[in-house]
């Protein structure tokens, strides 16, 4: 694509050179449209990869303050990156359109109610402490959703937020706060995992079932004093300066156990916050005090079963339950990780089946399926219907986002599948407990095989 930057236009924004090179890769093809979920539903030009890298263009191109209408078709991008899988040319659309938010953030001013909306997601979301009040207030508020749902301008987004609110909330963790986890038997490697913001709240199975089949397999993990939100779900709303203040804060925490008693990975169990950790290179480029660190941090971010494909892991139950793999698309798409978490579930005995249509995106995305309740629940339906044909017992995926997500859209159907997380069922076959949402649903245990043997081997 020909651009017409000038080079003090190019020089008055240190983002802007990026964009350029950007803009320049992009040759016009069209294949992204045929994977881009909002296009697949809208039919419209604007609304796909393309179309919005020509809104892009403009805007930056003649540095004009964003428009209603680049707005409006930007906020609509899901950010699940499936262009990126399918473009022939190697175009960096994610660079491209997280530059497009913050310039939107920066020139153009929102009406009250989507902003005040914003503006709450953001202080709430990234902080544990907060969500949790949050969360509890949703659920005294959740009989009230339908006169919430009616006001004008944020009814439908609050009533969005409400159903997805959990009916009860876990307690909290005790693997919760700055500790760390000896292994049982000889330590081979060490490790930090991102405890993160949202998914301690929601779900800390999680990270409670990684730990034990961490430790469990030689490998200690921390979890660092300092660290906290990735920074990505304020990233993807624009506001820059609040993510990178949030990396910064994750970046000292993890280089002061890096240059201390070291650490082999970086270990994350939502693929989202993965996909924005393993980017804090590109993020802190132009920033000298972070560059180097943020590279270093990037080059050990690792999902956790990127991982656990390095490990050996000591299969301790006979597992030959079906399940649907729902990959989340910051997973395949956004760190390019499609098969590894399929064969660490094949090899723990599960009959892993192939969800139809699984490159399109189930309609999480961070807070989109608040912020555009209509289109996320329209992807949601389908990846529900998707995930049906295939008759699994359970749905296993790696990311918070799409737990919930996908749990919404099974309780709306009045279904009871449930939706577990990759490392909970491996932790399960490698000789943990049975996952609660899987007792929940009455799936029975399986006795743990030659008991003595895997004793010993510890």
């Amino acid at each position: 694509m020909q651009t017409n930057f000038s080079p003090a236009h190019l020089a008055s924004d240190p983002r802007l050179p990026a964009s350029e090179k950007i803009l320049r890769t992009c040759v016009h093809c069209g294949f992204c449209t045929a994977t881009c979920p909002t296009y697949l539903l809208l039919g419209d030009e604007l609304d796909s990869p393309r179309g919005r890298i020509y809104l892009i263009k403009d805007m930056l191109e003649n540095g004009k303050p964003a428009t209603e209408e680049v707005v409006k078709h930007v906020d609509r991008c899901l950010s699940c990156l499936s262009c990126m899988t399918t473009c022939p040319s190697g175009v960096n659309y994610m660079h491209l359109v997280d530059h497009a938010r913050a310039h939107i953030e920066e020139t153009y001013q929102r009406g009250f109610a989507d902003k005040a909306l914003r503006r709450l997601l953001s202080v709430i979301l990234p902080h544990p402490g907060r969500f949790r009040l949050a969360m509890l207030g949703a659920m005294l508020a959740k009989p009230f959703a339908g006169v919430l749902g009616s006001l004008p301008g944020v009814g439908a987004r609050l009533r969005a937020m409400l159903a997805l609110a959990p009916a009860r909330l876990p307690s909290r963790s005790t693997m919760e706060g700055p500790q760390s986890f000896p292994v049982t038997g000889v330590r081979r490697k060490r490790v930090a995992l991102l405890s993160g913001c949202a998914q301690p709240v929601l779900d800390p199975a999680i990270n409670e079932a990684t730990i034990r089949l961490l430790t469990r397999h030689g490998v200690e993990v921390v979890l660092p004093k300092g660290e906290g939100c990735c920074g990505a779900l304020v990233h993807h709303m624009g506001r820059e300066h609040d993510a990178l203040a949030f990396a910064r804060r994750n970046i000292d925490a993890w280089m002061a156990e890096i240059t201390g008693e070291g650490l082999d990975a970086i270990l994350i169990t939502a693929s989202g916050c993965g996909t924005t950790i393993k980017d804090y290179g590109f993020m802190f480029r132009n920033e000298p005090a972070y560059a180097k660190t943020a590279t270093t941090v990037s080059a050990l971010a690792k999902d956790v079963t990127e991982f656990l494909e390095t490990i050996d892991l000591r299969h301790a139950r006979d597992l030959a339950i079906p399940i649907a793999y729902h990959s989340a698309c910051s997973m395949q798409h956004g760190q390019q990780l499609k098969d590894g978490p399929k064969r660490l579930l094949s090899a723990a005995g599960f009959k892993v089946k192939e969800v139809p249509e699984g490159h399109i995106c189930c309609g999480s995305a961070g807070v989109y399926n608040i912020l555009q309740p209509e289109i996320a629940g329209q992807l949601r339906e389908r990846k529900i219907g998707n995930i049906e044909k295939t008759r699994p017992m359970l749905v296993a995926t790696g990311n918070i986002g799409c737990m919930t997500q996908l749990a919404k859209g099974f309780a709306d159907k009045g279904a009871t599948t449930p939706v577990v997380h990759t490392a909970e069922l491996l932790d399960w076959a490698t000789g943990g407990p049975l996952p609660d949402k899987l007792a929940a649903a009455g799936i029975a245990d399986v006795p743990v095989r030659e008991p003595a043997r895997l004793l010993a081997a510890e």
